[in-house]
């Protein structure tokens, strides 16, 4: 008895073939990715190894890696890594949320009127040249040495490259497209919500990550306030005590810390452009 296949059969065979390639591919690229963003840190590390071991700098000045590893080690040996890493990521999340959410609000308002571009926009962007240090004194005295004036200047380091793009991506968004929302009776908040927020969807979290980034840098600038616990405390405390090592270790947790902090923020920029483009 001969079994002939059905043009079903036909049909759904070949669909599933590529879904597999598809993923196969993907996966690939993912891990051609991965290895060839390892390749530039692995080849710092070695050269730093080198210049360590080539006598030309002290070990005060310039230690090993394996001596930071060994830095690394007495700290969280010590329990007192985890809390430095905790109360900067809590300052960092608190401070960016604050400062995004305001530049998201700020930046809308902005970008849809103009009016409010005239009005504020000038004196925000005379603001944004104000650099991290010379918020310190002021934020000493209207808030104390407490937690509130480090999260306050995060924040303030999130709100700028936040509020720019969106201001900056509202201005230009093409007009044709929310006359056709118009057309389908889309006015207001549901304008924004399904025309314009869609429509500025990639520069908008393009401007979270750099907001993020922002925020990070103006960490250590938050933690010279009366601090005694945050890597950018140890940071200088390690200057102040001479531990090279230390500080070295500081710089790359605080690195480490902003790439897999931005990691996140790439997942949940990637999910949502996936649903909106």
């Amino acid at each position: 008895m001969t079994v002939t296949e059905t043009p079903g059969a036909q049909r759904t065979e070949p669909a599933a073939r590529p879904s597999g390639r598809v993923r196969g591919t993907r996966h690939r690229r993912l891990l051609a990715g991965l290895g060839a963003g390892l390749v530039l840190p692995v080849l710092l590390v070695i050269g730093w190894h080198l210049l360590a071991a080539s006598g030309r700098f002290s070990p005060a000045q310039l230690p090993a890696p394996l001596d930071v590893v060994a830095a690394l080690g007495e700290l969280a040996g010590r329990g007192e890594l985890w809390q430095h890493i905790a109360i900067s990521v809590q300052r960092v999340v608190l401070g960016f949320a604050a400062g995004a959410g305001a530049g998201l609000v700020l930046g809308g308002i902005v970008g849809l009127s103009v009016r409010a571009r005239s009005f504020l926009a000038p004196t925000i962007q005379a603001v944004r040249a104000v650099p991290s240090l010379a918020w310190v004194p002021l934020l000493l005295l209207w808030l104390g040495i407490g937690e509130t004036p480090k999260i306050t200047l995060v924040a303030i380091g999130a709100f700028f490259p936040v509020y720019t793009t969106i201001a900056a991506a509202l201005e230009h968004v093409d007009s044709r497209l929310v006359e056709v929302g118009r057309a389908y009776g889309r006015s207001g908040l549901r304008l924004f919500l399904q025309v314009q927020l869609p429509a500025i969807a990639p520069p908008a979290l393009s401007g979270l990550r750099l907001g993020l980034a922002q925020g990070w840098l103006f960490l250590v600038a938050a933690e010279l306030i009366a601090s005694s616990i945050g890597l950018g405390f140890l940071l200088i405390d390690s200057q102040n005590t001479g531990r090279t090592d230390i500080l070295l270790l500081a710089i790359v947790l605080l690195a480490l810390l902003g790439k897999l902090t931005d990691a996140v923020l790439g997942v949940a920029e990637r999910a949502l452009l996936r649903r909106w483009t």
